[in-house]
């Protein structure tokens, strides 16, 4: 089976291609806020490389401004991760320490995830920015035959993002990364018709997610729970639970 390559589907023009490295001492004079966060970047990352600047000059689509962010460029990065990795805050680091709205590529093992998160200027540091929102990532699982997997490569060409701005194209890309997490619970992949219905599927994601992790943390409770009574209260709210995990699905 043909792996799934994100580099390749973007089909990112030549002129904003370059590969390099990015040095772990750079990562930690940016990114990393305590002592705890320096550790798990020397323990936990492999190799760090700067892939494509997308920029009106290299791309065609114009710069993006406005009173809460500035969009002059999208940096696409990869990052490749150690085994025992904390995945999740390193990403978050990564994303907090570019300066511009990253499209991160992440390889650990044989697992790969893609990552955006939205900037805005920070309201307590003048010229700094920071993650606004949710850090949306997927994991590229399935195999490349996969309607879901099939419609997600299609919609990650750069070619057909929106061009308006590059906040436009960069939302684009969220919008499809959205779009194969809802595949992966509701099967069918389908990019939303409109940006008010790119933000309720994005909520409905989060109240799923939510949804899960409490079903599971219950479901744990309730193998251990040895008063019939307690247990029948335990399995009442798991079918409430349940009822709401499907109302959320159906708004996916």
């Amino acid at each position: 089976m043909t792996p799934f390559d994100p580099l390749a589907a973007l089909a990112i023009p030549a002129d904003a291609l370059f590969d390099r490295r990015v040095p772990k001492t750079l990562l930690i004079e940016n990114g990393a806020p305590t002592a705890a966060d320096k550790r798990r970047i020397r323990e936990g990352i492999e190799d760090l490389r700067w892939l494509a600047a997308l920029k009106p000059t290299t791309i065609g689509v114009a710069e993006y401004r406005d009173a809460g962010r500035e969009y002059l460029e999208i940096a696409i990065l990869t990052l490749a991760l150690r085994a025992n990795a904390r995945a999740e805050r390193l990403v978050e680091l990564v994303h907090r320490a570019i300066p511009y709205p990253v499209l991160l590529i992440v390889r650990r093992n044989d697992e790969t995830d893609l990552s955006l998160a939205h900037k805005r200027w920070s309201r307590s540091e003048a010229g700094k920015t920071v993650i606004d929102g949710e850090i949306v990532t997927v994991r590229l699982t399935g195999k490349c035959t996969d309607q879901p997997i099939i419609a997600f490569r299609d919609a990650l060409a750069l070619s057909g993002q929106p061009r308006s701005s590059l906040h436009a194209l960069y939302r684009g890309w969220i919008d499809a990364v959205q779009a194969l997490r809802a595949a992966g619970i509701t099967g069918t992949f389908s990019l939303p018709p409109s940006k008010p219905a790119a933000v309720d599927r994005a909520a409905a994601l989060q109240e799923c997610r939510l949804l899960d992790d409490k079903i599971a943390e219950i479901c744990t409770a309730a193998a251990k729970e040895r008063q019939v009574s307690r247990r029948v209260e335990m399995n009442l709210e798991l079918a409430r639970l349940r009822t709401d995990r499907e109302a959320a699905r159906a708004k996916l």
